[in-house]
This record gives C-alpha cells, structure tokens and sequence, in this order.
C-alpha cells in the first residue's frame, strides 16, 4: 500500500482532495437519449475514527432495478436540480446524512451506463462523527470503506468478457468487490482525487448483469 498520500480524515486531506478535484477538468456526457442521474462520494470518518472513508451502500432488495447490488448514494435528477442538489438530497433520502453546498468539494466526470443512464458524480465532504439511519426501501446496509482499500496492491481488476472489446473494472473491498460502473467512478476518485492524476474511465465496461 502506498503511504504518501494522506489517509487521516482531518483538514489536510479535505484541502488535497479540493485542490486536486479543482484542478480536474471534468468531462460531460453530450449525447441525447439518456437519463441523468447524480451520486454522491462522500468522505467521512472511517470506524477507527482517525482514517478516511468513502460511503458505499448495499441496495434494497425490494428495488425493482440493480437490488441488492453495491452501490453509492444517489438517484435520478429531478426536474430543475443540478448534480450537486441531487447528490444532497439522496443521501439524506437513502442514508439520513443531511449536508449543504458547503460540504461540495467538485464533480468527476459523468459516467454513461448500459442501462441507459448518464451518472455525474459529486464529491460531498461528509463531516465527522456521522451517524447514518438508512431508508429500508432503498438501502439494506451502509458501509465506510477505509481509503486505504483504494490503494490495494491487487487494485483495480480488469476482465475480458466476449460481449465488449473493452474491459470490466472491479475494485476488491474487504473480501468482496465492486464492479462498474460504481467501481468506475470510486476508481477516478482514487486517481484524481488521492493521487492528483487526470485518469479517465469512460472505456471501463460494466459486466454483463448490469446492462439490464
């Protein structure tokens, strides 16, 4: 694991991770035909209560689309919502974390998924001592996953599957994974965020299960 770069949720990391996301120009999906939808990276502090974390959610279920699928928080924009309002509202929706826009650090760029939606992620400093109270309908469990499962050394995973000519990206989290295009989007976080790099993934793949 790779240690120069600040793990500790304190000042010093939200300044870094402000000042790398500013100096990254994120990219907007054009196309028409879509649906736009927002989700929220959100660091807090991980359980040890010294390190950083990022939010990650097991989905519901009860959901018709994606159920019980690792996920971040987030739903479709609304009419006259920007990504960043959207990003606010469904983590006080879905995990009861209630933020404002000074809590905004940035967006990465948006992500077009095979099940026909353009997903713009915002990055949200989530503040410390957070508790969560998730929405059953929507979420089964959430999860702080240590920034330093980011830096895993087996970190990402690419794998060829005959229905693309590009490959699908998976993230190892604890003894699981999580695929694209939520691992997509945690991925660019890693690079421009932590590691200050102008890494784009819009030719990650998504795996077969989820196109539908």
């Amino acid at each position: 694991m790779k240690n120069d770069y600040p793990l500790r949720f304190d000042k010093k990391l939200r300044q870094h991770i402000y000042n790398n996301i500013q100096q990254f120009e994120a990219k907007p999906h054009k196309s028409s035909g879509f649906k736009h939808a927002a989700v929220a990276i959100t660091i807090v502090e991980a359980d040890n209560k010294k390190d950083a974390a990022f939010i990650l959610t097991l989905r519901s279920s009860r959901l018709k689309n994606h159920s019980g699928q690792w996920a971040l928080p987030g739903g479709q924009i609304d009419k006259g919502e920007t990504p960043e309002q959207t990003a606010l509202r469904e983590l006080s929706e879905e995990v009861g974390l209630y933020l404002n826009k000074e809590n905004l650090l940035g967006r990465l760029d948006d992500y077009t998924t095979r099940s026909g939606y353009v997903i713009t992620p915002v990055v949200v400093w989530g503040g410390k001592n957070t508790g969560f109270a998730p929405n059953p309908a929507e979420v089964n469990s959430v999860h702080r996953i240590p920034f330093k499962e980011l830096l895993r050394t087996d970190s990402p995973i690419l794998e060829n599957i005959p229905e693309s000519s590009h490959p699908v990206l998976y993230l190892p989290i604890g003894s699981s994974w999580i695929a694209a295009p939520t691992a997509a989007m945690v991925y660019q976080f890693r690079e421009v965020a932590i590691f200050g790099k102008q890494t784009r993934v819009k030719n990650f793949e998504q795996p077969y299960f989820a196109w539908k």
